[in-house]
């Protein structure tokens, strides 16, 4: 199979041969080939030495690599073959890393797995597969059989929710389906021997927040005989594990009314429907942390992204210190605050110095017990540093 060949001006090839995954059209000499959006391409040194394999898009990081290697006859081709070898290799590595009574994970984590613009995220035997790129939503067929090569009769569907995170135009001509199989939603998974109910189609992300899986569990180690209070449940994943922990009572606050009905679901999968600890609100959290003057042991602030580009990050900044300001608040002396951001533009010394700046606000002493971050199987290439997003703090608050 012959590919379209982009070459490299003359020492713009360091940042490739240092394995970062994105070719910047500023870096680009001249091409070979008709090159179209989401087009496989072969990337060359300005002395014509392959270097790697990426999806071509006619913008400012115009190559997303997805393969460094050569075959014996060459540049690599994205056939079934390679796709199978290439998730058989994740898979290995996520039996080594998700461990426990767990059945749902993130099997690709983007450049992170070396496969830049695709997420396949594992629901108890269901892959959704969320594309960010138009290359790769193009392999969506082929990953689709390499997914049931690798997982056997173990694979029960394939869905693809990409319509929402494409490009606009390319978007627009995408609808989410099943590509393979088809299976009821709810759909039950298992996260450290907890029960939560998925539902990819309407759900948000891709039907779970999996990236706080360790951070939930670290949740337990606070909880017990506390008054935790969970802000932005979204599912009541927090929730979930702070009563499985023993908290004195919960509340769960999100102002999407389907939030709430997602957290109560979860609640009485694992409790029935006599959870009295339980408590659940259907308000906007700020209106929430400034109406109620009740002081809880533990509060869990995990809101979404506030920026989603470098114009909005002075904003998304001020918005981060508005919210623990109050969140610090409402922590009883002695108490416990878990705090994220999952803004990749805010990055993790920002966030530090917007919650020291909320603390001063607050007028709370504050102590620095960990420091949070992604689970392994978000894992963050060590050459492509921007695939750090998730932020967290645990603090002890006089």
């Amino acid at each position: 199979m012959t590919f379209s060949k982009l070459y490299l001006q003359a020492g713009r090839d360091e940042a490739l041969r240092r394995f970062h995954p994105w070719v910047f059209s500023r870096a680009i000499s001249r091409y070979e080939g008709d090159l179209n959006d989401g087009d496989v391409v072969e990337v060359f040194d300005s002395k014509n030495n392959y270097l790697a394999t990426g999806h071509y898009h006619d913008g400012s990081i115009a190559v997303r690599i997805f393969s460094f290697g050569a075959t014996a006859g060459g540049p690599i081709t994205p056939d079934l073959p390679y796709w199978t070898q290439k998730l058989a290799h994740i898979r290995s590595i996520r039996k080594v890393i998700v461990t426990g009574q767990t059945d749902c994970y993130r099997l690709v984590h983007g450049e992170g797995d070396g496969c830049t613009g695709l997420i396949l995220d594992v629901y108890n035997g269901v892959v959704v597969l969320q594309a960010h790129s138009i290359g790769m939503h193009r392999e969506r067929e082929v990953i689709t059989e390499a997914l049931k090569a690798v997982f056997g009769d173990e694979l029960k569907a394939v869905y693809d929710k990409s319509a929402d995170t494409l490009p606009d135009e390319y978007g627009a001509t995408v609808t989410n389906s099943y590509l393979f199989g088809r299976t009821p939603v709810p759909h039950p998974v298992i996260e450290n021997g907890n029960t939560f109910l998925i539902d990819w189609i309407t759900g948000q992300k891709t039907g779970f927040f999996l990236d706080q899986r360790d951070n939930r569990a670290l949740l337990t180690q606070y909880a017990h005989g506390k008054d935790v209070l969970n802000a932005f449940c979204y599912s009541g994943g927090f929730s979930v594990y702070a009563l499985k922990a023993g908290a004195r009572s919960v509340h769960s606050v999100d102002v999407s009314q389907k939030a709430i009905a997602l957290t109560n679901q979860n609640i009485t999968a694992n409790f029935g429907e006599d959870e009295e600890r339980h408590q659940a609100y259907a308000e906007d959290v700020m209106h929430y942390l400034k109406a109620h003057d009740h002081q809880y042991d533990v509060v869990v602030l995990d809101p979404p992204a506030f920026a989603k580009s470098q114009s909005a990050r002075h904003r998304a900044v001020q918005g981060y210190k508005r919210l623990n300001a109050e969140g610090l608040r409402r922590v009883a002396k002695g108490g416990i605050l878990f705090t994220f951001s999952c803004s990749q533009v805010v990055d993790r010394e920002l966030f530090y110095n917007t919650i020291v700046a909320a603390a001063i606000e607050a007028g709370r002493q504050v102590r620095v017990l960990h420091h949070l971050s992604q689970p392994a199987d978000h894992p963050v290439s060590l050459f492509h540093p921007e695939g750090g997003y998730l932020k967290g703090l645990v603090l002890w608050v006089e």
